[in-house]
């Protein structure tokens, strides 16, 4: 028997793993007999995919039995899919699984052509339903799912797995061949500790099952051997026992620095020795801030305390650790103005990003059931997301979803967190006001712009044009080339710690060569740059006042190199002559006709031009 499990992803991203999926393979193959006579496929598409396409390729495989992972972003492409299988293969099996199926049992099957659900959990109940099916039996009474009966629908309680030890790793198993993807999705554990009342996760019942230590140790044994760039962590309460997050996190430290990690964090549970282990490894944190308002968090059952919460953050950018906040806007009893002051708040403690989204009323959770009472009219179709409320209309919420976008692009996308707050405090705006400004301009100068189109140049120049006219209509023009000169570091620092170096010659090639008589390149990773103030004299200030800067410097311009090297990135002063000599490498002239044209001496363009080479600033040309 074929058995085929699909995942539709929402995008092609280094998070479009079938992890769920490769967890079910990993199951079945614990009975013997299954494991024998089923063959499992898995199979990845995306959301925009055509559906005929997917399905057509689906059919490729001839399955028996096809399943679908449902998720809100891809329930109603899995449902076209699966009808037109049900018409090309009349007698085939069609099951789904995943939050959409067990959120919304009744209206899926309602709706849609599959003969069954697994609802939560679902390595035992797909087991089970394997096995039936195996014996030429259509599933029935197999705990952990849902199917049509005598014209009933017929609900059976989910089944957890208590101790998760017991499920065979996909990753140790090789069920998952993560060498097909950029990234891994890892799973350290199952559950919440917490209620909040939006949260899928939260169903009525509290209380987290982990992997164990020894389990997860070898499971990073796989990911450093198969050299994966990114892993996205599955654990909503990593640091809640701390214990357990420290010794995790040394592990990686010791055997995978070069590993990017990305992990969902609680702040109240941050603390100094914390805060530094993240900051030891390559990671970026996420931490669900969502309101900075304690009664509308309150309201949904989630407890804030808004000044340890800024003290918990202030450990993180004391120790240099990367992170962002999650905002959700138009929670019950949250205001457009509550959510201005959620994003002042959020900015003023400098996260590297935002991630701004509306109320989604997920069907199933607890908010979902109250959700008429409290007046929140919303999709009733995925992405299920908020239309209004009593406190916050239709048009405010219109106008909340702008300020996010405007924020996304300005400060996440624009990496404005290094300078951000010191352009406010020149501007005398708060943050909310200055991205409400930004959304304004965008939509009157750029006709509001796709945001997924653009691209990071793009990003930097609606920055810079945004801010010659801010500066302008608040009287600050002679702050400008200050402010200018900020952002413009900050991008090509960006853009150089992304950007790959190029292989760095031998001292040996370096002393065989007449340099000089060697046509070279500027490096692609390495940015020439030119400021209208003295950028070390910006970059030793730190965080400054502009306006007392301005004040004890004066506008002598500078130019600099920007450059990656051994994972660093560095920036090297130079000379007038020195920028006009780097800019003027174009791999067929060579450097000594470069020299003499812009007046550098024989000997100290050959010093200077094995320096470039040795640093990754230049590059020999090929």
């Amino acid at each position: 028997m074929r058995v085929v499990l699909v995942a539709i992803h929402s995008a092609p991203s280094p998070q479009a793993v079938p992890l769920a999926n490769a967890f079910l393979k990993a199951y079945l193959a614990t009975d013997e007999e299954l494991a024998t006579t089923l063959s499992v496929e898995l199979c990845d598409f995306f959301a925009g995919d055509d559906p005929g396409e997917v399905a057509r390729a689906i059919a490729r495989h001839s399955p028996d039995v096809v399943g679908f992972s449902l998720y809100l972003w891809n329930r109603s492409a899995a449902d076209r899919v699966a009808a037109l299988l049900r018409g090309m293969a009349p007698g085939i099996v069609l099951f789904a699984g995943g939050p959409e199926a067990t959120a919304d049992p009744e209206g899926l099957l309602a709706s849609s052509p599959y003969d069954f659900l697994i609802l939560g959990e679902g390595e035992i109940p797909f087991l089970e339903t394997m096995a039936q099916l195996r014996r030429g039996a259509m599933p029935r009474g197999v705990g952990g799912t849902a199917f049509r009966q005598d014209g009933a629908i017929v609900l059976t309680p989910p089944r957890s797995v208590q101790l998760l030890d017991t499920l065979p790793s996909p990753l140790l198993t090789g069920a998952l061949d993560i060498r097909r993807y950029t990234g891994l999705l890892w799973q350290l554990s199952r559950g919440c500790d917490f209620g909040c009342e939006y949260c899928f996760d939260y169903k009525g019942t509290r209380g987290v099952r982990r992997f164990s230590v020894e389990r997860i140790d070898e499971e990073l044994d796989v990911i450093v051997r198969s050299c994966v760039p990114q892993v996205f962590v599955l654990d909503s309460t990593f640091n809640v026992d701390r214990r357990a997050a420290k010794a995790i996190l040394r592990m990686i430290r010791a055997r995978a620095p070069h590993v990017h990690f990305h992990f969902e964090v609680r702040s109240e549970f941050i603390d100094r020795e914390l805060a530094r282990l993240f900051a030891s490894i390559t990671c970026s944190l996420q931490i669900g801030l969502q309101s900075a308002d304690p009664a509308v968090l309150k309201g949904v059952l989630r407890g804030f305390d808004p000044q340890d919460f800024a003290g918990r953050v202030a450990l993180l950018n004391e120790s240099g650790a990367v992170f962002g906040f999650d905002l959700i806007y138009g929670l019950p009893g949250d205001s457009l103005q509550g959510f201005e002051r959620t994003l002042d708040f959020a900015l003023a403690l400098y996260p590297n990003h935002l991630d701004i989204f509306p109320l989604a009323v997920l069907p199933g959770t607890p908010l979902a059931r109250r959700a008429a009472a409290a007046g929140l009219v919303h999709h009733a179709a995925p992405p299920y997301t908020l239309l209004g409320s009593p406190t916050f209309p239709p048009a405010d919420m219109a106008e909340a979803a702008r300020l996010a976008t405007a924020a996304d692009i300005f400060y996440s996308r624009g990496k404005a967190v290094a300078w951000f707050n010191s352009i406010t405090a020149a501007l005398g705006l708060p943050p909310a006001a200055l991205l409400k400004g930004f959304g304004r301009w965008l939509v009157d100068s750029a006709g509001a712009p796709d945001e997924q189109s653009l691209t990071d140049v793009e990003v930097w120049m609606l920055q810079r044009n945004f801010l010659r006219c801010a500066f302008a209509g608040a009287g600050r023009e002679n702050l400008l080339p200050l402010a200018l000169d900020l952002v413009d570091y900050h991008y090509h620092f960006a853009a150089a710690l992304l950007a790959v170096p190029p292989e760095l010659p031998t001292d040996r090639a370096l002393a065989g060569e007449d340099l000089l008589l060697r046509p070279c390149l500027l490096a692609p990773s390495a940015r020439l740059v030119q400021f209208s103030y003295e950028i070390f004299d910006l970059l030793e200030a730190g965080e400054f006042d502009l306006g007392e800067f301005a004040t004890c410097f004066s506008p002598s311009g500078s130019q600099a190199a920007i450059y990656p090297r051994g994972g660093e990135v560095y920036t090297e002063s130079l000379t007038e002559q020195q920028f006009q000599f780097l800019s003027a490498l174009d791999g067929a002239t060579t450097p000594i006709q470069i020299a003499r044209l812009v007046q550098i001496l024989d000997a100290e363009a050959a010093s200077f031009l094995e320096f470039a080479l040795s640093e990754g600033i230049a590059a020999l040309a090929p």
